[in-house]
């Protein structure tokens, strides 16, 4: 009998360096993104930079379709919350749009400058200020970081309001990071300053869904093996706490590419975010 021991937590959970040109991304998504704001903005379905709260970077986008929205999705950012900022994803509004929903895309302060649960509370203000503009079903949905934070909307934790819980149908958390345990052994530690405290309290994996959430955890076949792992992982641990939920592997996408069906209304990923 073999067993397998993680000791490697750098290369267990680092991304570009394992994939062919993984250096493109995320400069690659710049242009695809502004074009696409540019284009919304020039048919007047765009209100960029909304305020949601007192910090600089608490500013959202909100991209509308034609007509009344059938309701709102809001797509948080990962970056492993660390980096970057709305503005390299609004082109992921496209597959949602086309299907008749208002997308919001949110900003929020960045670690060291903020702790992962007090990130929680400005995604949590985000999807609020959002849910004022827009009437309708709320769906959530997040990358890597990102998909830790829509997760942990739906904890009995949760920083939302019993209103706003109310609202939300769907979570589906792409290539989440839903044990925050792990992420404690990297380097990058010494910025994002997970404790064994906030580990207990920001993972959704180690906490307990609301009632009646509908969880999707999807991920690329292409990932690394953690990454397949920590997706499996949430839905398992929910599945078991009377979740409805589902665990998704998309064949040969990698961390980056697995987003790309966003972009598409006909896309099995877009497909599934919006199922009714």
């Amino acid at each position: 009998m073999s067993y397998f021991k993680l000791t490697d937590w750098e290369s267990a959970y680092t991304n570009g360096a394992y994939i062919v040109d993984g250096n493109r991304w995320p400069d690659a998504w710049v242009e695809p993104a502004r074009s696409f704001r540019e284009s919304l903005s020039a048919a007047g379905r765009a209100k960029l930079d909304l305020v949601y709260g007192p910090a600089e970077r608490n500013r959202f986008d909100l991209f509308l379709p034609e007509g009344h929205p059938k309701g709102l999705v809001v797509f948080v950012h990962g970056g492993y919350w660390l980096q970057l900022d709305k503005s390299y994803w609004s082109h992921l509004a496209a597959g949602s749009i086309a299907a008749g929903y208002a997308v919001a895309i949110p900003s929020y302060t960045l670690c060291p400058d903020n702790r992962i649960g007090g990130i929680g509370r400005e995604i949590a203000a985000a999807i609020t200020k959002a849910a004022e503009m827009v009437d309708g079903p709320i769906i959530l949905t997040g990358h890597s970081a990102g998909g830790q934070l829509v997760a942990r909307m739906m904890t009995t934790t949760s920083p939302l309001d019993e209103a706003i819980l109310k609202r939300i149908r769907h979570v589906l958390a792409i290539s989440g990071l839903h044990d925050l345990r792990p992420i404690m052994k990297r380097k990058m530690n010494k910025e994002l300053r997970i404790d064994a405290a906030e580990a207990m309290a920001e993972s959704p994996a180690l906490l307990e869904p609301v009632t009646n959430v509908r969880l999707t955890c999807w991920v690329g076949g292409a990932e690394r093996a953690e990454f397949i792992r920590q997706n499996a992982l949430l839905a398992n641990i929910w599945t078991g706490l009377g979740a409805a939920t589902e665990a998704v592997i998309e064949p040969d996408k990698h961390h980056y590419t697995v987003l790309d069906g966003l972009a598409d209304a006909s896309h099995p990923l877009t497909r599934s975010l919006l199922a009714e």
